[in-house]
């Protein structure tokens, strides 16, 4: 069940649009991750045959993990924006507080994509949670890492 639980994971994080930032204007950053998000979706909700309501709630418990995480990701981003002014000015005790302020607020934003990714698991039916539990390189730990490995 853990393993399982585990694998699930990786829905929503990729789901939550955990994009770094990109070149072009405002606009189209932030809509690139949002047709990010929908894409993925659509693929997810094609692969293991959704139903409609099941996407549709889904989505819902997506959209509800991102205005949950919302302060915290603006919280992260003036943590990033403060600890590259400490970098520059060379402030060790206040990369050191930063760092540590960061910590709790990752481990909340952690907590509210695994309880997301619970929920929408927990829609699924038993065909379906074993076609999901057979995504490992979506849903398991190493989810991303393909990234890396490329980039």
């Amino acid at each position: 069940m853990t393993n399982r639980l585990i694998r699930v994971t990786g829905l929503g994080a990729l789901a939550t649009g955990m994009i770094f930032a990109q070149t072009g204007s405002p606009d189209q950053r932030q809509a690139a991750p949002a047709q990010r998000r929908a894409h993925f979706a659509q693929r997810m909700a094609d692969y293991l045959n959704l139903t409609s309501d099941q996407s549709a709630q889904a989505k819902q418990i997506m959209v509800g993990a991102r205005q949950e995480a919302a302060p915290l990701r603006q919280q992260m981003k003036q943590n990033r924006q403060a600890l590259a002014a400490a970098i520059k000015a060379g402030n060790d005790a206040q990369i050191d507080q930063i760092t540590k302020a960061e910590a709790p607020v990752i481990a909340q934003l952690a907590a509210i994509r695994a309880h997301a990714k619970e929920k929408v698991y927990a829609t699924l039916t038993p065909e379906q949670k074993a076609k999901a539990d057979q995504m490992g390189r979506f849903f398991g730990p190493r989810a991303g890492r393909h990234r890396k490995q490329a980039g």
